[in-house]
């Protein structure tokens, strides 16, 4: 431990930013060391990982190392290992403070050759992806997955989880330039769980190399060996672009042969092969995947967006109404009995929809008989007459006499007009001044199925007097 914490840029006991003291070194790699430390103010256990001298002099190397940062802290999945903040030493070394787990990573659990189930191993392949879709919806690519930088630790409860590690090539979709992450000759991650397109070209890779690597981790999880493995470079280079792995189901002989097809869809060299993105990985690993965790799949689609709500059925406006009959689906583990009785019943229904709406539409267009009211048994309505109909002469029996004046006839053309009996022309014949429509009486409405009462009154006569050729004067009475 003394030579470990010698090497680094921190020894224990010493104080970072003022606040953070060293406890102990947990880890050490190639470029980098990690440190337990404590939060003195807050009394909280946390890790800081440092870039070690060598490394910390490359600009390239330190701009993965704040990628990294930046990319943890936008994932907010509870499968990434949180960062809290960053810093810089008085030496110029840059610093991340991330949560303190305890735990292991996959890989120490394969080197000690502990055996692991189907259901395990799926399961901690999909905490993984639960993760890495977060990731690839916010376009971040991660590069470099493997069984180390998925880490095993236990929730407050003592139930175990899986926390992603190490974004620190991660490739980021949306940025056009990306100096020194993705340079053509530059191979960026670990050469065994890297996809063929990651090895030839670092700039070209999508969601699809995530894919190729998590397959990788899931052959190496149920068998206990990487797919591809040679002992150089160019021979292990030659084999991820050109060799094929060996059968999942020679190296174990309980894995189900479905899942065995999913573990080569995801190692298919021709990308365009491969799961389109990591939701549909998830619903393959679904039959195989350890009890409730179809709310997790779910989740890794919604993430992604690969979930839609098919529209609800909707009768349009003024269509027939057996249009909105709707049919569940009968299921085949409903009993052939109990099928055919749904279906009878279904059809029923229909068929009882479709005729009352039928009868529906004709009684609503159907006229009513002449003298019957729109529904049976309703009395015929008499029609309000209009004022001129209350002038016509069939009515005018119903006018009171104080309104209707007895005008005097005019003279006829044959008759010449005579001297009256005093000696004067005859009257002129007066019309009668027409009633307003506000003053005329209203019309007697009859009752339902009776005819109008008689008036009581006699019919207005009148006195018409004329002459005849000798001149005589003569009188008659004339009625309607």
């Amino acid at each position: 431990m003394t030579e470990m914490a010698s090497t680094g840029p921190v020894r224990p006991g010493d104080r970072i930013a003022g606040k953070y003291r060293v406890d102990r070194v947990i880890g050490r790699g190639g470029m980098g060391v990690v440190v337990a430390a404590t939060h003195e103010q807050l009394e909280q256990r946390v890790a800081l990982k440092f870039l070690l001298a060598e490394a910390a002099s490359n600009p390239d190397v330190v701009a993965r190392f704040l990628r990294e940062a930046r990319a943890a802290v936008r994932i907010l999945s509870e499968h990434v290992a949180r960062v809290l903040d960053v810093g810089t030493l008085e030496s110029g070394a840059p610093y991340m403070v991330m949560e303190y787990l305890e735990g292991e990573d996959l890989g120490q659990r394969l080197a000690r050759g502990a055996a692991m189930g189907v259901e395990e191993a799926v399961g901690y392949v999909l905490e993984a992806i639960e993760a890495i879709a977060e990731a690839h919806a916010l376009g971040i690519v991660h590069r470099d997955l493997k069984p180390a930088n998925l880490f095993l630790t236990e929730r407050p409860g003592g139930k175990p989880i899986v926390k992603v590690l190490d974004f620190g090539i991660s490739k980021v979709l949306s940025t056009a330039n990306d100096p020194g992450m993705t340079r053509a000759n530059a191979i960026m991650g670990s050469p065994s769980y890297m996809s063929p397109e990651q090895m030839t070209s670092s700039n070209t890779v999508d969601v699809r190399s995530d894919v190729w690597s998590l397959g990788v981790v899931l052959y190496e999880l149920l068998t206990g060996r990487l797919p591809f493995d040679s002992r150089t470079m160019p021979e292990l280079v030659a084999a991820i672009l050109q060799g094929t792995p060996p059968p999942v189901e020679a190296l174990r002989s309980d894995v189900p042969p479905g899942l065995k097809a999913v573990v080569d869809r995801c190692l298919e060299k021709d990308r365009e092969r491969r799961y389109a993105n990591v939701g549909e990985l998830a619903r393959g690993l679904m039959p195989f995947a350890p009890s409730r965790n179809e709310q997790r799949i779910e989740r890794i689609e919604h993430v992604l967006g690969l979930t839609s709500r098919a529209p609800q059925a909707r009768a349009d406006e003024g269509a027939p109404i057996a249009r909105a009959v709707t049919f569940s689906p009968i299921t085949s583990s409903t009993s052939p009995p109990k099928r055919r009785w749904l279906a009878a019943s279904a059809l029923a229904g229909a068929v009882a929809v479709v005729v009352a709406s039928v009868a529906m539409a004709v009684r609503l267009h159907r006229a009513p008989p002449p003298g019957a009211g729109a529904f049976p048994g309703a009395s015929p309505i008499q029609p309000t007459p209009s004022a001129a109909a209350v002038r016509d002469p069939p009515e005018a029996a119903h006018e009171p006499a104080a309104l209707a004046p007895i005008p005097v006839a005019p003279a006829t053309a044959t008759s010449p007009p005579a001297p009256s009996e005093r000696g004067g022309l005859p009257p002129t014949p007066v019309a009668p001044a027409p009633v307003p429509p506000a003053l005329a009486p209203p019309r007697p409405r009859a009752e339902a199925g009776r005819a109008p009462a008689a008036s009581s009154s006699a019919p207005s006569c009148r006195i018409v007097s004329y002459f005849d050729t000798d001149g005589n004067k003569h009188f008659k009475q004339v009625c309607p």
